[in-house]
């Protein structure tokens, strides 16, 4: 294990074994204060984390021990750091199985040095954002008010369904972050409706008639194909507002 001596405010644990990786994504971090620790192998991973607490995990899916599926498995089993997986395998299964098993997001190799930096940031915010209730979310001209279950778009409300707007809540708790069609269904329909894909295709076009400036050029619901979707925002924009 290497660690590397950085500002501590934020601290990220890399597990990969490709020295060349490990030392890529430390110096991409450490340009941007992150203190850096790195471990060769999903055993030594799992060693580190017990050690201490890191504001978040990169977890290489191909190790030499355990596969990284069985590495973030026993993670979430009593943690819920930020994970984001880095994986040369472009397969949408393996990206689902990821995703299902709790992995915050995902980047596949070779990743340009701003989309992982970007995802980082987006983990790390749904992290911050999940210790406080936040009634109010703004999204430029879309304001959620889930403590009135109102939606409003350039202040004018917008009257949605009630699975409608369980989907959207499900969207909105989870910004940034890759939904599985199995975990959209599951949490909004039931565990019973996890393959009745259709629903959902309908549901995501009515939210984006409703909500979007131009439903055939999606801003806020994006589709990760074959995966699920995701629900995009800038974040410098999304604002809560308990007034």
């Amino acid at each position: 294990m290497n660690t590397i001596a950085s500002t501590p405010q934020t601290s990220a644990l890399v597990i990969d074994d490709e020295p060349a990786i490990q030392r890529l994504i430390t110096t991409i971090l450490e340009v941007h204060n992150y203190h850096v620790v790195t471990a060769g192998s999903g055993r030594e991973g799992l060693a580190t984390i017990a050690q201490r607490r890191h504001d978040l995990i990169i977890l290489d899916l191909g190790l030499p021990d355990l596969g990284g599926l069985e590495v973030l498995k026993q993670i979430r089993e009593w943690t819920q750091t930020p994970v984001v997986i880095l994986t040369v395998q472009d397969s949408e299964a393996e990206k689902i199985e990821a995703l299902d098993s709790g992995a915050d997001d995902y980047v596949t190799k070779p990743f340009n040095s701003g989309e992982l930096l970007a995802r980082l940031r987006a983990a790390l915010r749904r992290a911050d954002k999940g210790k406080v209730e936040e009634p109010v979310l703004r999204f430029g001209n879309l304001t959620v008010n889930l403590a009135a279950r109102l939606v409003t778009r350039e202040n004018q409300a917008i009257k949605l369904t009630s699975t409608e707007y369980a989907l959207l809540r499900l969207f909105v708790q989870h910004v940034g972050k890759v939904l599985t069609h199995r975990q959209i269904l599951r949490e909004v329909w039931g565990p019973e409706h996890e393959k009745k894909t259709q629903y959902l295709r309908v549901y995501v076009q009515r939210l984006r008639d409703k909500l979007e400036v131009n439903p055939n050029a999606p801003t806020f619901f994006r589709t990760e194909s074959g995966i699920g979707y995701r629900f995009f925002a800038n974040w410098k924009t999304a604002v809560s507002d308990a007034s």
